[in-house]
């Protein structure tokens, strides 16, 4: 039976397809098979996607139930910290809603001006720039915070945000637990002096896991993304004083970068607009001295 207003169904149709649209109410052979097919994979996405939401739910009830909440943590964030030996520290925040990720939320933070290898000072620095953000009306404050630590971490966390003003946000903390094995984790919720702890088959757990999980994920492949962008830069665009004139005619003088290496802070200083001082810094960028 052909869907009532058809003309005009064909006709939206058509102007979104850039072509003319028929439909057919009995399809036959071919296009017959093509029907069932879509069909097919409509149903098997939506049955995947309804199981996915079912699994999403039964995984926040419990979570909520663990926690002795009184309603779900519907939106939920959780931070990471990513590096190699201090250098190009970046921080993750992934967002949870309703149980599962909301990618579009997801957020890094380049960390800058901190001691090499303080996570500590890394996660200060990435909470006080997200939630100085919600503050001022750039997002939505989540139910729950999950932080990747025990009891040390929650607390340093939670001066972190009394300092910017807020108080009441609910703060878990994910310990990994003996040999850093998943499923042993323990849970510390703020201001209660009891651990949690879960079975490895809790769907609770496997909710913190996710997210704890996700937020480890995001963190890595933001600090390799950064790192690879820093190797590949010019040795040249380190260095301050050295615009992109000064660089095309070190360039030019020395043939490229492998001459320029090769060459001394005399022959450095001797290139147009290159000050003694600078050439000894440049000289420097290039033998990894200080």
């Amino acid at each position: 039976v052909p869907p009532p207003d058809a003309a005009l169904l064909e006709e939206v149709l058509g102007e979104r397809a850039g072509r003319r649209v028929r439909i057919v109410a009995r399809p036959r052979g071919e296009r017959a098979r093509w029907l069932k097919m879509a069909r097919t994979n409509a149903e098997t996405a939506l049955e995947a996607r309804l199981a996915s939401a079912s699994a999403s739910t039964r995984r926040l009830e419990a979570l909520q139930q663990a926690l002795e909440l009184d309603e779900p943590p519907r939106r939920m964030e959780c931070f990471d910290i990513s590096h190699t030996g201090g250098e190009r520290t970046v921080a993750s925040c992934v967002v949870f809603q309703d149980g599962a990720p909301l990618s579009s939320d997801y957020r890094r933070f380049n960390i800058q001006g901190i001691q090499a290898g303080d996570d500590y000072a890394a996660m200060r620095q990435a909470l006080q720039r997200r939630y100085a953000r919600i503050q001022a009306g750039e997002g939505q404050m989540p139910d729950l915070l999950l932080i990747d630590g025990g009891k040390g971490q929650l607390n340093a966390v939670a001066e972190v945000l009394r300092d910017l003003g807020i108080d009441d946000l609910l703060l878990l903390g994910v310990a990994k637990g003996p040999d850093r094995r998943p499923g042993m984790e323990t849970l510390f919720l703020l201001g209660q002096e009891r651990p949690l702890i879960l079975p490895a088959n809790s769907p609770a757990l496997h909710l913190v896991q996710h997210i704890r999980d996700e937020a480890h994920r995001f963190a890595i492949t933001g600090h390799r993304q950064r790192r690879g962008r820093a190797r590949s830069r010019s040795p040249l665009e380190e260095i301050p004083g050295i615009g992109p004139k000064r660089r095309q005619r070190l360039l030019k003088h020395f043939g490229g970068l492998q001459g320029l290496a090769r060459a001394g802070v005399e022959d450095i200083a001797r290139v147009e607009g290159i000050s003694e001082k600078l050439a000894h810094a440049i000289y420097a960028a290039f033998h990894g001295e200080e």
